[in-house]
């Protein structure tokens, strides 16, 4: 059985507005890493110690958090590794399930979190959050709430 479908292809103001999403996406995360490097962290390293900071105890479990970052886990396991080496966080075994891994905030991750975030935020604020009308910004976290859900990655 043969299907033909048509392509809805994006008309121009939409095709402005995907180009923009995509080249703004891209230099504020780049922006957002590059001011973190002052600490020591990258983007991911950081999202990492936040997801940490919020759990109960200040640890998730590995598979969790990769889940949470939308990370592969391999990948989750080499950055918490680095970050493991520096002693932002620490791996422990679940007692529970033998094959579950925590990964728990340190203390001296904590502190420096607690040093990094204003930076951060001040950061998203300035480039992103502040660019924008308070609508906007609603209608932003509207629209990639809508994403998630719809992707089914929440």
């Amino acid at each position: 059985m043969t299907t033909t479908t048509e392509t809805r292809w994006l008309d121009a103001e939409q095709q402005v507005a995907w180009r923009a999403y995509l080249l703004g996406t891209a230099r504020l995360m780049a922006k957002l890493d590059d001011d973190l490097r002052q600490f020591g962290l990258g983007i991911n390293d950081y999202e990492i110690l936040v997801r940490l900071s919020e759990a109960p105890d200040r640890r998730l479990r590995m598979a969790d958090l990769a889940d949470r970052l939308h990370q592969s886990r391999s990948r989750l396991t080499h950055t918490v590794g680095r970050l493991e080496t520096a002693e932002l966080v620490r791996r422990t075994s679940c007692t529970s399930d033998k094959r579950g891994v925590w990964a728990e905030l340190t203390e001296a991750g904590l502190q420096l979190l607690e040093q990094a975030a204003p930076y951060h935020v001040e950061g998203v604020r300035e480039n992103l959050v502040d660019l924008a009308t308070s609508e906007d910004f609603v209608a932003v976290g509207r629209v990639f709430d809508a994403v998630s859900e719809h992707i089914g990655q929440r």
